[in-house]
């Protein structure tokens, strides 16, 4: 008798031990969601065109920068925000050293000038200072103290990794960059003549020719007086 309630026991507390609510079966399950960071700049220009920003040089070349907010979504708003008012067109490559960087994004062409608008707190991150590397210029030791003024690497600088904010990355016209001219300030700089947003579909602005000098004019006959 005994072993005859055992066997008829042993299958209904098995049974409740496996039994799952019907609302928690019925409920799909969420996938578990992994975080996967941008760690390149995507070089297709016909992708994400509201991220690529267009600066055409005085050299005659444009370089397009893929921005990535995902980086640093501060910087990447200011950038956009400062090119689409202007601010950048005409402004020099103030301070160009071989084998590091060119800078620009000062309007007074100093080094110590910048927008109106606030300063920006630093966005450090992980992506590393690499050939074509863009990055936030500022002040000193002061991490908040950036504001319009962006470098491009030549070469890589690791020392500058979660120091300074990388916002992006030359895809196309790296070579436009390398002609840059050097110096602190160059001789004769090189401008971003215009800065625009892909998205916006403006055309490239090309350096206007030299005028050629003017002819001298042919000297004029001096006539004398009727009767003289």
């Amino acid at each position: 008798m005994n072993r005859l309630l055992a066997s008829l026991i042993a299958p209904l507390a098995l049974g409740a031990a496996l039994a799952v609510p019907a609302a928690a079966q019925d409920a799909p399950v969420a996938p578990a969601v992994t975080e996967v960071p941008v760690l390149a700049a995507n070089p297709d220009l016909n992708v994400d065109r509201e991220n690529i920003l267009f600066l055409d040089l005085s050299n005659g070349r444009r370089v397009a920068i893929r921005l990535v907010p995902q980086w640093a979504p501060g910087h990447v708003a200011r950038v956009k925000e400062l090119a689409r008012s202007g601010f950048y067109n005409g402004v020099i490559f103030h301070r160009v050293i071989d084998g590091f960087m060119a800078q620009t994004g000062d309007p007074t062409g100093t080094g110590q000038g910048g927008s109106e608008l606030p300063d920006l707190t630093a966005e450090f991150n992980r992506m590393p200072h690499v050939r074509g590397s863009v990055s936030m210029a500022r002040l000193g030791n002061d991490e908040n103290s950036a504001n319009s003024q962006f470098f491009i690497v030549f070469y890589p600088r690791f020392s500058l990794d979660r120091n300074y904010t990388n916002f992006g990355r030359v895809i196309s016209g790296m070579d436009a960059v390398d002609a840059i001219e050097r110096g602190e300030p160059p001789a004769n700089p090189t401008r971003i003549l215009q800065a625009t947003i892909a998205a916006d579909n403006i055309p490239q602005l090309m350096p206007t020719a030299p005028r050629p000098l003017s002819q001298a004019p042919a000297p004029v006959e001096l006539r004398s007086a009727a009767g003289n």
